[in-house]
């Protein structure tokens, strides 16, 4: 065996070229929070796009104003939000009736990161914004943001132009309703020549109403309102019906709404956490696919296979609670494990997220299942069908192999 040499080990196809920049002190640079957002607005936003698709930043924006306001209702402040998009001005408007931001910090909490009231569960039990960062990345983002806040017959009404103030109005009587006014225009140096689509932000602001169920959203002068929740979601975006009467379940900090369609591979959820659409799902959940499966395995005392059970599931889930944990500022999937953050020591003794989704399901599905016969029926009957469909394909692709490996291999004559 020949010698190994370290050399040939780590050799690169051509040797770097040295820059030709000084590496020194000065190369150490610190970034102001609201020019931080502007160089690396990904971390914030997600991508910055130009509104031709519904996750572009111009929406993501819209999104981060509303969540505040959000947040005021469930704690029980304001039933009303207001949303007006100038298009061609290209300006948002959202005016909540909630407590209104505290006056004497308002400008900080516009405009310093890691600075807000969320940090304190007492204060805002069950909020999506937690990191001190959604508003202000709105104003860094945008070239022209105002924010107005309303409280205790005083107003203060701050401007910003890129993140940086520009006016300040102090501390000053008002009688005008208690709540926050923000308006702002995004950066087109940012975001190029954007333009908003109706039927994107139309989409969210039924998404605010079917979770708050009791809150009215005016957007561009018409009323979104969901007397139903979820069950109301489900019905108005499910295509054909369902095969059986839509179950809808409320239990404390947990609503699902769900049925069985014909014509659908596995199943599908629209899954929020405190409000937030989850796109990419996350432990709650998982926690419902596992619990919902086990149920139904339990009433009918089959051993059917999970994956049988749930084709063709659609399912609306939204679970509340304490400092969610999720995988990225956007907040698309969900990490947390459990209903409340770790104890100071690192333990955590409140409910898993798990544990809870199914007691849930077990208590409510199980007893509906026991009242309603037809639905029993019909659902055993998807389930084996699915079970029967399954099998014929396991078949079809067993067949195919065993002829692929009895075939015999033509031979070539060299």
């Amino acid at each position: 065996m020949s010698e190994i040499n370290e050399d040939d080990i780590f050799t690169q196809d051509s040797d770097p070229i040295p820059t030709t920049e000084n590496y020194n002190d000065d190369s150490i640079v610190h970034l102001e929070d609201m020019e931080h957002i502007r160089r690396r607005p990904g971390m914030y936003i997600g991508k910055l796009g130009d509104g031709a698709s519904q996750d572009d930043g111009i929406y993501v924006l819209i999104k981060e104003v509303i969540d505040n306001s959000i947040d005021e209702f469930t704690s029980g402040f304001g039933k009303k939000i207001e949303v007006t998009v100038d298009k061609a001005a290209k300006k948002v408007s959202i005016r909540d009736y909630g407590r209104g931001i505290p006056l004497g910090k308002l400008k900080e909490a516009v405009s310093q990161l890691n600075t807000g009231a969320k940090y304190d569960s007492k204060v805002f039990q069950k909020s999506v914004g937690l990191n001190g960062v959604g508003t202000k990345a709105v104003n860094a983002l945008s070239s022209y943001f105002r924010v107005q806040s309303i409280r205790e017959g005083k107003t203060r009404i701050v401007e910003f132009a890129q993140g940086k103030m520009v006016s300040d109005s102090g501390i000053i009587p008002s009688n005008g309703d208690t709540g926050t006014l923000t308006e702002f225009i995004p950066d087109s140096a940012l975001f190029g020549n954007f333009h908003y689509v109706d039927e994107y932000i139309e989409k969210r602001v039924w998404n605010y109403a079917y979770l708050n169920r009791g809150l009215s959203l005016i957007y561009n002068d018409k009323r979104y309102y969901s007397k139903n929740g979820l069950l109301d979601l489900l019905q108005n975006n499910m295509e054909g019906e369902g095969l059986y009467p839509i179950i809808h379940i409320k239990d404390g900090d947990f609503e699902a709404a769900f049925t069985h369609v014909n014509g659908q591979s596995s199943d599908y959820f629209y899954s929020f956490v405190n409000g937030q659409h989850t796109t990419e799902g996350g432990t709650h959940q998982s926690a419902f696919r596992e619990g919902y499966a086990r149920v139904v395995r339990e009433f009918y005392q089959k051993e059917y296979e999970p994956a049988d059970i749930r084709q063709g599931l659609i399912c609306a889930l939204c679970v509340r609670i304490q400092e969610p944990v999720f995988e990225a500022q956007t907040k698309t999937k969900l990490g947390s494990t459990h209903l409340a953050p770790n104890n100071p020591d690192g333990t955590n003794d409140s409910p898993f997220l798990k544990t809870y989704v199914f007691d849930i399901l077990k208590r409510h599905l199980d007893n509906y299942l026991h009242k309603n016969p037809e639905t029993v029926s019909v659902l055993q009957a998807k389930i084996q069908a699915n079970e029967k469909e399954r099998k014929e394909i396991a078949g079809i692709k067993k067949a195919a192999r065993e002829s692929a490996k009895n075939c015999p291999r033509e031979r070539q004559e060299g």
